[in-house]
């Protein structure tokens, strides 16, 4: 899906969206890898398989946002609004969720190898089965294990 037009938006990698209202956008299988996507709106947008791998979607809202088996490695989610999201089995290796809201989120299965949680808000997130290692930072007093995740 590189190089499309949505609701008046180019999507392709790289793409410079900061601020942009996608809310409720089908952007399946999007390519928007390092895509400068800081503070933009997805409420709601179907994300699934989409390729976000390095974006800055730093302080972004993708409340409710559908992110199933999303590429989010080495994303900066800093401060983005995440609560009700769906991210099943999605890749966050490496990406920095500082200070992100994640409340009632589903991270099934997710990988959070060397993610940064640190001061996130993960109450009744869903971490059954996530993934992650020594390099996955949590916010204090979490405790990962209680909460499902499997450690490498």
């Amino acid at each position: 899906m590189d190089g499309v037009e949505v609701w008046g938006y180019t999507i392709e990698p790289g793409a410079n969206l900061s601020g942009a209202n996608l809310s409720g956008a089908n952007l399946e299988g999007a390519n928007l890898e390092a895509a400068n996507l800081k503070g933009a709106n997805f409420l709601a947008a179907n994300l699934l398989a989409a390729n976000l791998e390095g974006a800055n979607l730093e302080g972004a809202n993708l409340l409710a946002a559908n992110l199933s088996a999303a590429k989010l490695s080495a994303a900066n989610l800093t401060k983005a609004a995440l609560s009700m999201a769906n991210l099943p089995v999605a890749n966050l290796e490496g990406a920095n969720l500082e200070g992100a809201y994640l409340i009632g989120a589903n991270l099934f299965r997710a990988n959070l190898g060397g993610a940064n949680l640190t001061d996130a808000k993960l109450g009744e997130a869903n971490l059954t089965g996530a993934k992650a290692n020594d390099g996955t930072r949590w916010p204090k007093g979490f405790d990962p294990v209680a909460a499902g995740v499997i450690f490498d």
